[in-house]
């Protein structure tokens, strides 16, 4: 499959494109679910429109917990199907459609009674990998092991050893949400989808009772666009019920949002080679490996201020250090945390008033006549999601069209992976980096590499670290705007890298040259580049702020004093 930038260009010509003919699909929203909903009605040989009002994963796909898993707690809700399904989505992950971006993770699961607690967690995991087996997709993940206590704190040393008597040691699989959701809609353009970030759907076009399309806003330019589709798929996750209003329509079933954050710290502040699983009175807890940081995370309560921009507060922090805290030998503070994150699940709303009890499973919906609903659902099967939403709309096109071949689908990147990192060290030699720069951008690019060193090689500066995180080097900054869609410093530095986690100065070192290195591209003037410095400075000051609030309603006040990115002018 030939590679397909998401330039400014091809932007442009996605809308002109949408707005000049009738399109067999509309996606609305552009988070893992829309994404994949344009890439599986692309490769059925539909004509296919992608629009996200934001960026591509600026809501929930770019804040979970970054695991693509089966869900343990679900076993012990009964729920074998949900897991086995997410398991079998989990191995196609890992094998086939993104073995660059999705990559086993070990877990350990602590013990803290002698008997029963070993039998029972051991059966729930020994049944985990027994259905991952019967997907036929669990090659490449090693079964589950039991470990004595010394076993455990020699996986991670920096357990108490008053905090376990033993412990459980299994795999699932961890990914970059936002990068993998960039990709999936990269691929869908590739397919021949028309994608574009930045535009708003601000009505739905009607005739009679039946939906034909949408309104959509230009954020960039300030046009207003009519887009004529047979089907129109709303797949807007927590913005679902407000999507539905624009037709008068409240739907079928009710999307609830549930805030979950998490923290990143640096790996050296907790000794271990796995992350850890723990429970808590609610739900579970994980510490996740990242690359040189951890993830900790999540809570799990009811959401109702504003969806754009959920806000931690000082109460969400302390949750986590005090339960994460509990098993350390040396306690977290405060000042070990690099970044904080906070999203929202979409979940169906149900009889129960607590959010960690709500369906996990998906919903679709044909609400009105040419208007299908996708809701809840869980990251790891969005596949199945967007799979299930197309059909609904296939139904309604009453035309003769393909089933779904997504399962046999990789993603970018993914064709000759396996080779080009085999090539690693031919690799590092040919373009004068180290190697372990290469084995960092193979994680990040796979395959398409290359087009990020051809940036190096016609400005060789590009192969130098970016100032204030060289993590990274500039020319990743660079092919963030000229491939990846990336429109505004924030889709840079919290997306397409996770520079304002994985810092302590959340980004602010590195903003100044990153704006300079997209500016061109993005075709920015001198006044442009300082409005963008100042929004994303004034963003991670809102967030700091936020953070220090003692609840949701004062953090999410404090967290609105950062303005929208202003439009290009």
């Amino acid at each position: 499959m030939r590679s397909v930038a998401l330039s400014p260009q091809a932007r442009e010509a996605a809308l002109d494109a949408m707005s000049s003919t009738e399109l067999d699909v509309l996606v609305v929203g552009g988070g893992v679910v829309g994404s994949g909903a344009a890439l599986d009605a692309a490769t059925r040989g539909l004509t296919v429109g992608l629009v996200e009002a934001r960026d591509f994963a600026s809501g929930t796909s770019s804040r979970s917990s970054k695991l693509i898993h089966g869900g343990l707690r679900y076993l012990e809700m009964l729920d074998f199907r949900l897991v086995a399904e997410a398991l079998q989505e989990r191995g196609l992950l890992i094998q086939t459609l993104a073995p660059h971006l999705v990559r086993p993770v070990p877990f350990l699961y602590p013990l803290t009674h002698r008997w029963w607690e070993r039998f029972y967690a051991g059966t729930g995991v020994a049944l985990y990998d027994t259905l991952g087996l019967l997907s036929g997709r669990s090659r490449g993940l090693p079964a589950h092991r039991h470990l004595t206590r010394r076993g455990a704190r020699k996986v991670v040393p920096s357990l108490r050893k008053d905090a376990l008597v033993g412990a459980l040691l299994y795999f699932d699989a961890q990914v970059d949400d936002a990068r993998h959701t960039m990709f999936v809609a990269r691929t869908a353009a590739a397919y021949g989808a028309h994608v574009a970030c930045r535009s708003r759907v601000v009505g739905l076009l009607r005739e009679g009772e039946r939906v034909t399309g949408a309104e959509v806003h230009d954020l960039e330019s300030g046009r207003t666009l009519q887009i004529r589709a047979r089907q129109v798929i709303n797949a807007t996750g927590v913005w679902t019920d407000e999507t539905q209003g624009l037709v008068g329509e409240r739907g079928q079933f009710h999307v609830r949002a549930s805030k979950g954050i998490h923290l990143v710290v640096p790996r050296d502040r907790i000794r271990g080679d796995a992350g850890l699983i723990l429970r808590t009175e609610k739900s579970v807890l994980f510490v996740i490996p990242w690359g040189r940081h951890w993830i900790i995370g999540t809570t799990d309560t009811d959401w109702k201020l504003g969806l754009a921009h959920p806000a931690a507060s000082a109460a969400d922090i302390e949750y986590l250090l005090d339960h994460v805290n509990a098993v350390l030998e040396q306690p977290l503070t405060h000042e070990d945390v690099e970044g904080v994150y906070a999203g929202l699940r979409p979940l169906l709303s149900g009889e129960s008033e607590s959010t960690s009890k709500l369906s996990r499973e998906h919903a679709v919906a044909h609400t009105v006549p040419g208007l299908v609903v996708v809701a809840g659902g869980k990251y790891t099967t969005y596949r199945v999601m967007a799979k299930d939403a197309v059909d609904a709309a296939v139904h309604g096109l009453h035309i003769k069209v393909p089933p779904s071949v997504t399962e046999n689908v990789p993603l970018l990147g993914a064709d000759g992976f396996a080779a080009v990192k085999n090539a690693a060290p031919l690799l590092a030699e040919q373009y004068g980096l180290h190697e372990a720069r290469i084995l960092h951008l193979l994680g990040r690019y796979g395959s398409l590499i290359h087009e990020v060193l051809e940036l190096v090689v016609a400005d060789p500066g590009l192969g130098e670290p970016l100032a204030g995180a060289p993590d990274h080097l500039r020319a990743e900054i660079v092919y963030a705007a000229s491939h990846e869609g990336a429109r505004h410093l924030d889709d840079v530095l919290a997306r397409r890298t996770r520079i304002s986690i994985e810092t302590f100065d959340r980004g602010i070192g590195a903003v100044e040259e990153a704006a300079r290195l997209v500016a061109p591209v993005l075709g920015w003037s001198e006044a442009q580049i300082e409005r963008e410095v100042e929004h994303y400075r004034k963003r991670v000051e809102a967030e700091r702020e936020s953070q220090k609030m003692p609840d949701d309603e004062t953090a999410d006040s404090a967290r609105m004093g950062a303005p929208e990115v202003v439009p290009v002018v």
